[in-house]
């Protein structure tokens, strides 16, 4: 009975060894293929629980997620020849899994090194037809999106990998480039200032010239505006005058005479000397009374 039950448990360890190695689990996030002595009998094997014959074949599993693959910054040459560096990245995935193991067996570095002298022509053929704005800021989205579409194909067909975005990160001028380019803008810069400065000067002189225009019209108009007033005051003093003078000439001479005199003498030093028989003696003697 010993003998028996011992006997079982080695056939059950036996089974279960046998059974741990001929079932496997592929993740949601994993393709894998099945090789039988190192030559690909199954490929493409999907997520779930598969069965393989222990020793005979052998699983390889790889990360079916979309991995990044990030570019080592490079010089290219636009259309008009001038030198810009490149900062970029690439999005991609496994999207055959059995040509993407004969071209990288399966490693993730080698898929790299392949992709990146690929992606490195691209940019390098895609900048050199176009203009240094246009790369700048005209028509980067257009570039990544024919790069991605022309590129996909080819990794497709050669490697199994699926390009799903390549990605310009920044674009920079090379330092001699940069410092040429700053002195271009200042010079420019300057010269816009020059203009505004000139066209700021012809501006304020106008202003002015017209501003002193503007100054005499109205004083012209005002003096004109004054000596009309002042006409009509001397005429209008004119005429209450000449009525009070009809009214009682007698005293309005008198008056004057009053004003001449005060006039004449505004000052205590002042002498007048006068005839015996002059009109003012006589006019006094008439207007004094007879004693």
């Amino acid at each position: 009975m010993q003998s028996k039950s011992f006997s079982a448990l080695i056939l059950i360890a036996v089974l279960a060894l046998v059974a741990s190695n001929s079932l496997y689990i592929v993740d949601e996030t994993e393709r894998a293929i099945k090789l039988r002595f190192g030559q690909i009998v199954e490929s493409d094997i999907q997520p779930g629980l598969h069965f393989k014959i222990p020793v005979l074949n052998t699983i390889r599993k790889f990360d079916a997620r979309v991995l990044t693959m990030d570019a080592r910054p490079q010089r290219y040459l636009t259309l008009e020849k001038k030198a810009v560096i490149v900062d970029s990245f690439i999005k991609w995935r496994i999207a055959n899994v059995q040509a993407y193991y004969e071209a990288t067996s399966g490693d993730e570095l080698v898929a790299s090194r392949l992709l990146a002298p690929r992606v490195d022509e691209g940019l390098r053929n895609q900048f050199g037809e176009r203009t240094m704005y246009e790369v700048v800021s005209g028509e980067r989205d257009e570039i990544m999106t024919e790069l991605t579409s022309k590129l996909n194909t080819i990794t497709k067909a050669e490697l199994g990998i699926e390009i799903r975005d390549i990605r310009v990160k920044r674009i920079d001028l090379p330092p001699e480039v940069s410092h040429a380019v700053y002195e271009r803008m200042n010079t420019e810069r300057q010269r816009e200032a020059r203009e505004h400065r000139s066209q700021g000067k012809e501006l304020a002189e106008g202003i002015r010239a017209d501003a002193d225009r503007q100054r005499q019209i109205i004083l012209a108009e005002a003096f004109r505006e004054s000596e009309r007033i002042r006409g009509e005051g001397d005429a209008t003093a004119a005429s209450t005058y000449a009525q009070a003078y009809t009214q009682d000439p007698e005293f309005y001479s008198f008056v004057r005479s009053l004003e001449a005199y005060r006039n004449t003498f505004n000052n205590r030093d002042d002498i007048m000397v006068i005839e015996p028989d002059s009109d003012f003696f006589n006019y006094l003697k008439q207007a004094s009374p007879a004693k």
